[in-house]
């Protein structure tokens, strides 16, 4: 609905004409989805999966993505989310040896502007805001319970074949179905099989029932949102109790050499969680003892060879999000930029326009893979310095142990990069 040259809290844009089909509806289909449709594309997304559920546990979007997220009907979908969120600027991020669980500090959380603000939340209930936001305010079709068989492209035209057979066309396929998208195979030639990263992850989500009722774990949620992190040798324990403390998630980052086949996340036993935190502050073991087992995943972390490119050679096809760049929790970055992808590839398919789709899918790849690349390995980079903390310099300065909030990451504006840098990357591209 129009009003006053606004659509949904967006500058309204002319159609393009540009039909584009987003596969998997996660938070990177669904942000690439609703930035094409902010651009004047016809979207449609398909989806694998024959339902949405509130699944997972804490999912972290810093500036970057609420920059984002503010866009959309002009705040509307941020104050769906804050609700949902994390609220730490009293509290703050407590930092702590792994044996003696002493506080080596405490990380303050700044303030974030109102048009950048950022969120830690229920991947599952964050999920379901942005999802109702696409279908029902802007309208853009999900086929759920759509399972692709195989992606196709030529000069012309691109599309999926859905397992019962169906052919859907488009002028570009932007694949967003994750780490195992068959759109890799399109891309590269070849099917890549995902990796060990040599970590694995054990995490849960529960209602704060028996944390109350021991005096001993109540204090985390009796005083509104917190957020604790135990750091030691090659692990590293991150607990947060959220939505005033009535909710409380865990996530236990250890070494794990077990081979990646077809599945990656486990049901986990309590039993190995506490083998593993022998030797740890005993509050460690102490909040794990309350969480049921029947919450508890174990998450194989899979890593893939960095791809020499993002794009089919006809240029229709382009991996977006997980499907193109993996990134381990630590970045805490993942999702957002999969959020930035979509957002850099809506403006590059409305810059170029109809009659130049595969050089505007080029130009996205070009904007956006070293900053990517970057990115990235700040989760290496984090995970390392706690996995490895020399105890003893950090007494002279316990700042060295803090959560990694670089300005490069946060101040960055996608869509405003993506405008300026449009016009000199095509440049670039037609005299490479």
């Amino acid at each position: 609905m129009a009003t006053n040259g606004h659509t949904n809290g967006a500058i309204q844009r002319s159609k393009t004409g540009i039909k584009v089909i987003v596969v998997g509806a996660g938070f990177g289909g669904l942000g690439a989805a609703i930035e094409c449709h902010r651009q004047g594309h016809d979207v449609e997304i398909y989806e694998a999966f024959p339902e949405l559920k509130t699944l997972g546990d804490i999912i972290s979007f810093g500036p970057n993505a609420g920059r984002i997220f503010y866009r959309w009907s002009n705040g509307e979908v941020v104050r769906r989310m804050r609700p949902l969120s994390i609220d730490l600027r009293k509290y703050g991020f407590n930092i702590h040896k792994y044996d003696t669980g002493e506080i080596v500090i405490n990380q303050k959380t700044p303030e974030y502007a109102e048009n950048a603000p950022n969120f830690n939340g229920h991947r599952g209930e964050l999920h379901e805001v942005v999802f109702n936001y696409a279908k029902d305010d802007l309208g853009i079709p999900i086929h759920l319970g759509h399972k692709i068989q195989t992606y196709f492209e030529d000069d012309k035209e691109a599309g999926i074949i859905l397992e019962s057979g169906e052919k859907v066309t488009a002028d570009v396929v932007i694949a967003s179905d994750g780490v195992r998208s068959k759109a890799r195979k399109a891309v590269l030639g070849y099917e890549d099989k995902p990796k060990s990263s040599g970590y694995a992850v054990w995490r849960a989500w529960f209602p704060n029932k028996d944390m109350l009722a021991d005096p001993e774990t109540a204090q985390f949620c009796n005083n509104g949102d917190t957020f604790n992190g135990w750091i030691g040798p090659d692990m590293h324990f991150l607990f947060s109790t959220i939505k005033n403390g009535s909710d409380c998630c865990w996530v236990l980052t250890h070494p794990d050499e077990h081979d990646i086949d077809e599945s990656w996340s486990f049901p986990g036993k309590l039993s190995e969680v506490k083998e593993a935190l022998k030797g740890w502050d005993p509050m460690c073991t102490r909040i794990i003892s309350k969480t049921p087992e029947e919450m508890l995943v174990d998450w194989k972390l899979v890593y893939r060879d960095p791809l020499p490119t993002w794009v089919s050679p006809e240029g229709r096809i382009v991996l977006l999000g997980d499907s193109a760049h993996p990134f381990l929790p630590t970045s805490a970055q993942g999702a957002t930029q999969a959020l930035e992808d979509g957002v850099v590839i809506a403006v590059c398919l409305r810059r170029g326009g109809k009659e130049n789709v595969p050089l505007s899918v080029r130009a996205h790849e070009k904007i956006r893979y070293d900053r990517v690349r970057k990115t990235q390995k700040t989760g290496e980079s984090t995970r390392d310095m706690w996995h490895k903390t020399d105890w003893e310099k950090v007494k002279k300065n316990p700042e060295m142990i803090q959560f990694p909030r670089q300005d490069w990451i946060f101040d960055f504006d996608a869509e405003k990069n993506a405008e300026e840098t449009y016009d000199d990357v095509v440049k670039e591209l037609r005299t490479a």
